[in-house]
């Protein structure tokens, strides 16, 4: 994709402030004007240029002194389970997966804040609120959806995910912290993958690699997979 289609965008640039990857480093992000429309044309032609979304706002890194954070995806008919994947793909055969709308339910926003006090009570997101998980989940777009993961009744991780042109995104899981043995966040990203590939799609977006961040080191075990580099999507070797 050129980006001269949407060349009457208007984008914003923060002022500089800490990185939440890398303590040591300064940050800027590149917003989208949050006044557009976010249709799924524009939306999957920004995720091919690297941007995200998060809530209404469409936005990449753009960090003068750091290019850390590189957008990965995953060419899901190119993917094969690991021996590891697989072990971990069959320890949760047991769980239904439902496609819900992406609508404030309580249910989700308890496992979402129990999540965060968990597994993030040393980040940015910590201590979660309804405002702040409404901002960044459920305002979201016509074509977002949440994906249950349940064991019977039980509700144990929710994916939240873009349906784009040629591809999904995924927006953000949140899971219970209580069942390790699972690898429930690591289970999500290979059932989308599947899901991907079931809809005919070519791609699973993961969002940024943070090179030097061991918290996102999990996103380099799904190969194979494509890094955006300069402008250009390149197989990860």
């Amino acid at each position: 994709m050129t980006m001269s289609k949407y060349k009457d965008l208007t984008f914003y640039a923060t002022q500089p402030h800490e990185c939440s990857y890398l303590p040591a480093q300064q940050a800027t992000t590149l917003f989208m004007d949050p006044a557009v429309t976010l249709e799924q044309e524009l939306c999957s032609d920004l995720a091919e240029a690297g941007f995200r979304r998060s809530g209404v706002h469409i936005y990449r890194p753009d960090c003068a002194q750091c290019q850390a954070c590189v957008p990965i995806r995953v060419p899901v008919n190119t993917f094969i389970l690991r021996r590891s994947q697989r072990k971990t793909w069959n320890r949760n055969t047991s769980l239904q997966v439902s496609k819900v709308p992406a609508n404030f339910q309580d249910e989700h926003y308890q496992l979402y804040q129990h999540y965060i006090s968990q597994c993030h009570h040393d980040g940015d997101m910590y201590p979660a609120s309804v405002e702040q998980y409404i901002a960044f989940l459920v305002d979201a777009t016509e074509f977002t959806s949440f994906y249950e993961f349940r064991e019977g009744n039980q509700l144990l991780a929710v994916s939240v995910v873009d349906h784009l042109q040629n591809s999904l995104s995924a927006v953000y899981t949140f899971y219970h912290p209580g069942y390790q043995q699972r690898s429930l966040g690591r289970y999500c990203i290979l059932w989308l993958i599947e899901e991907a590939r079931r809809l005919g799609l070519s791609y699973l977006h993961l969002g940024y690699w943070v090179h030097g961040c061991r918290k996102m080191n999990y996103k380099l075990e799904y190969r194979p997979a494509q890094i955006r580099v300069n402008h250009q999507w390149r197989p990860l070797k």
